[in-house]
C-alpha cells in the first residue's frame, strides 16, 4: 500500500485503483448523497441558527459515510478551538479531550487550513501523543478534520470518526469537504446579512448552546432512564417536529420543565 502526504501534511492510505472505485461505490449511496444534500441545502435555505445548521451537518456526514460519530468545533476570541456540537457521548467526550489539550486532527485542520486524513490513528500516535492515545482508548481507530473557513478565513473545522482502521476514499473526502463547505457558506451569508458583529454573536451563541443542549441531554438521560445518546435523539425530534429550535428545545427541558414524549424500555 502506497502512503501520500494530504495538503494539511498528515498521512493518507493509498490501495489499489480496482480497491479504491469498490470502496467508492461501496461506501457512500449516490442517491442517498443526493436526498441528503438537497435535504442540507434546503436547510440552508431557511433561517435557521448556526448551532442547528453545523448539528444538522455533523448529523449528515455520520449518516452518509457511515461512522462512528462528527463534531464541529468553532474558534473563540482567544482563537482556540471549541466543540459546539455533541450528537452523541463518544465524539462529547473526545472533542472535549481535543479542547483541553488543543491537539489532534480538528485544530490542525484549522491551523494548516487544509483536510486531515487518517487512515490508522495508531501510526500518529507521536504527532498527537496525548490526544491519540486517549481517542484509541475510546475506539476510534481513524479520523478526518475537515477546515471550516469564511472567505478564506479559518472559523473552525470538523472532525470524522471511524471505530476502525480505514483508508478514506476521495468521495468521502469530497463529501464531507462538501457538507462543511456548504455550512461555512451559510455562516458567510449569515454575516453579509447581520455583518460581521452579529456573524460573531451567533459564533458565541453557538458555543453556548452547546452547554443548554448538554444540560438538558443530562436531565432526559436520567429521568428516563436511558442514555444521552438517545436523550439527544428525543431532543432533535421534538425540535423537528414542532419547528422549534433545538436550543429552545433544551432550554424548555432545562428551565420550563418540558418533557419529550418517549417509548419506556421493556
Amino acid at each position: 500500500m502506497v502512503r501520500e502526504r494530504t495538503d494539511a501534511g498528515s498521512l493518507s492510505a493509498r490501495s489499489d485503483p480496482s480497491k479504491t472505485e469498490k470502496a467508492m461505490t461501496d461506501t457512500i449511496d449516490r442517491d442517498s448523497l443526493i436526498r441528503v444534500v438537497g435535504e442540507f441545502a434546503r436547510t440552508l435555505a431557511g433561517r435557521y441558527e448556526i448551532s442547528d445548521v453545523l448539528y444538522q451537518l455533523v448529523e449528515d456526514v455520520v449518516t452518509l459515510l457511515r461512522v462512528a460519530g462528527a463534531g464541529v468545533s468553532l474558534r473563540d476570541e482567544e482563537n482556540k478551538l471549541r466543540p459546539v456540537t455533541g450528537i452523541n457521548s463518544l465524539t462529547t467526550r473526545i472533542e472535549a479531550t481535543e479542547e483541553a489539550l488543543q491537539e489532534g486532527p480538528c485544530v490542525d485542520a484549522f491551523r494548516h487550513g487544509g483536510a486531515v486524513v487518517v487512515a490508522d490513528l495508531d501510526d500518529e500516535r507521536n504527532r498527537w501523543p496525548h490526544w491519540s492515545s486517549y481517542a484509541l482508548n475510546a475506539g476510534i481507530h481513524a479520523v478526518l478534520g475537515i477546515p471550516l473557513a469564511v472567505r478564506g478565513e479559518p472559523i473552525g473545522a470538523m472532525n470524522v470518526y471511524a471505530a476502525e482502521r480505514r483508508d478514506w476514499t476521495p468521495t468521502e473526502i469530497e463529501t464531507a469537504r462538501l457538507l462543511a463547505d456548504m455550512a461555512a457558506s451559510y455562516v458567510a451569508n449569515a454575516s453579509d446579512l447581520e455583518k460581521l458583529q452579529r456573524t460573531a454573536e451567533q459564533l458565541r451563541y453557538a458555543l453556548e448552546s452547546r452547554i443548554i443542549i448538554e444540560q438538558a441531554k443530562g436531565i432526559l438521560a436520567a429521568e428516563y432512564h436511558c442514555t444521552v445518546d438517545q436523550a439527544f435523539v428525543l431532543l432533535r425530534d421534538q425540535s423537528r417536529a414542532h419547528g422549534a429550535r433545538l436550543r429552545e428545545v433544551a432550554h424548555a427541558v432545562v428551565h420550563l420543565g418540558l418533557r419529550p414524549p418517549h417509548k419506556p424500555r421493556n
